[in-house]
């Protein structure tokens, strides 16, 4: 359960100077998700958290929405044939009477960092399943100089990326920048259900008035996961997808990608950033 990182030998060559030492090296390991025992998804992640993984990716997939949806998390006894625990099966149980999508049963999902759904079909079930519309009450203002430092802060929150360089992070902020939590794995996918599991678990959600930043690209799979769990703001340090915008036109999610230093470009839902007044526009 918490070989986050593995140690491995190289072959290290600088300026001309071969030595042979171990390198630190991030874990990655399939998790298979089941729902009420029954074979849902396989998706590779880092060790760690992962029955918040699990409870996060169902917020997404429309299973759960809150705490009491939820009845327990275990890990599967006999994942091998010889019947030793593996810690890469868990079995996710719902309370009774939580209604469980058709879809959901069918589509034995395997997911990687770089997976999602396509098209207008996708749009049209994440505005089915969504539980909480996006809304603000007062309205949410945020200073871009609020967003600015962000990224460095969850830069510094990073500490299995120092060991590793090899992973991706996600944070969640309070509309004052507070920082709120954090999560690191090989995919940005698990890394933002990681944080949306956990909140579940805490009864937390909807994540109203926060702050949602990912390392990465803003894909449509991490803006849908935004947006079912109730989070008016999605930041990314690179570039969104086109249809990661279309979902936060549709949906009124604030999506803001390459937040880099001083510099940042919004793709939707602009009248949540406090832009000044005096603002030249060219």
């Amino acid at each position: 359960m918490g070989r986050v990182t593995e140690r491995r030998k190289v072959l290290r060559i600088r300026d001309g100077v071969v030595s042979s030492r171990p390198d630190t090296l991030v874990a990655e390991e399939p998790l298979e998700i089941r729902l009420n025992g029954k074979p849902l998804a396989i998706t590779m992640r880092t060790p760690g958290d992962d029955f918040a993984l699990a409870a996060g990716f169902l917020v997404s997939e429309g299973v759960l929405a809150t705490a009491s949806d939820l009845l327990n998390i275990v890990y599967c006894a006999g994942a091998t044939v010889d019947g030793s625990n593996t810690y890469n099966v868990v079995d996710v149980k719902t309370a009774p009477g939580v209604a469980i999508p058709e879809i959901t049963l069918e589509r034995n999902v395997y997911t990687t960092s770089s997976c999602g759904l396509c098209g207008k079909a996708s749009l049209d079930a994440v505005r089915t399943n969504a539980r909480w519309p996006i809304t603000d009450n007062p309205p949410l203002r945020l200073d871009p100089d609020l967003l600015a430092s962000l990224p460095d802060r969850l830069r510094a929150s990073q500490r299995v990326f120092d060991r590793t360089g090899g992973l991706h992070a996600a944070a969640l902020f309070g509309e004052d920048g507070e920082l709120l939590d954090v999560r690191e794995d090989v995919g940005r996918h698990n890394a933002v259900d990681k944080l949306i599991g956990r909140a579940l678990q805490n009864g937390a959600l909807p994540l109203s008035r926060t702050i949602l930043l990912v390392s990465g690209r803003a894909s449509f799979e991490l803006a849908q996961k935004a947006v079912m769990a109730g989070i008016p703001v999605l930041a990314a340090v690179s570039a969104p997808s086109s249809l990661a915008v279309d979902l936060a036109a549709e949906t009124g999610l604030t999506l803001v990608g390459f937040l880099r230093g001083s510099s940042m470009n919004v793709y939707a839902g602009e009248d949540r950033i406090a832009v000044p007044a005096t603002a030249t526009q060219g």
